[in-house]
């Protein structure tokens, strides 16, 4: 059982399919090719929001705040003006040439968001995530794969020093999917 099979037994997507995405199209904007399980995930839920907390990016949401174009030239953007202050914060990583991060999430209200460290001599389903403290210099570290890091999450699997209140808080049959399409618009 994979991943993405665990997340639709834990948190059951939209009845209603997300639209189809342009997955060459959105590739070729980003200059790089996509992970899998994300592609998986993005086919199964669409934009929206797991448990009132991590916003999942899609291309082409129709909402600037889910969409994963929109919010990666956003994140490029701030990150370039942070970096020059905190540098030696940052993944050792990103001071390799060609390697960049690539948002597909971020939780609510915080400031945070999750990436993929993207590195041009790796296949991006080895791409680890990253968790962007977003209001500080943190930067934490996981193992490759977004649907086992928010598996982990909801779950209480993953070691993080965040996200503990919705395994601690929320019991696993309470979490739940609103796609962003069903949700009012800020």
């Amino acid at each position: 059982m994979t991943a993405i099979d665990e997340l639709v037994r834990l948190c059951p997507p939209p009845s209603d399919p997300p639209s189809a995405v342009d997955w060459a199209g959105t590739e070729r904007a980003l200059g790089v090719p996509l992970p899998a399980d994300y592609k998986r995930l993005v086919e199964t839920y669409g934009p929206g929001v797991f448990s009132e907390t991590v916003w999942l990016l899609a291309p082409g949401a129709g909402r600037s705040h889910v969409d994963l174009l929109a919010q990666t030239a956003e994140r490029d953007e701030i990150l370039e003006s942070l970096r020059e202050w905190e540098a030696d914060e940052w993944p050792v990583e990103l001071g390799e040439p060609g390697a960049r991060v690539v948002p597909w999430a971020y939780e609510e209200g915080s400031g945070a968001f999750l990436y993929w460290l993207v590195r041009p001599d790796r296949d991006p389903d080895e791409w680890p995530v990253l968790y962007n403290e977003g209001r500080g210099p943190l930067w934490e570290r996981h193992g490759p794969g977004c649907a086992a890091f928010l598996l982990g999450v909801l779950t209480g699997t993953v070691e993080t020093s965040y996200f503990g209140y919705l395994y601690e808080v929320l019991k696993p049959a309470e979490h739940h999917f609103e796609a962003a399409a069903s949700l009012p618009e800020d």
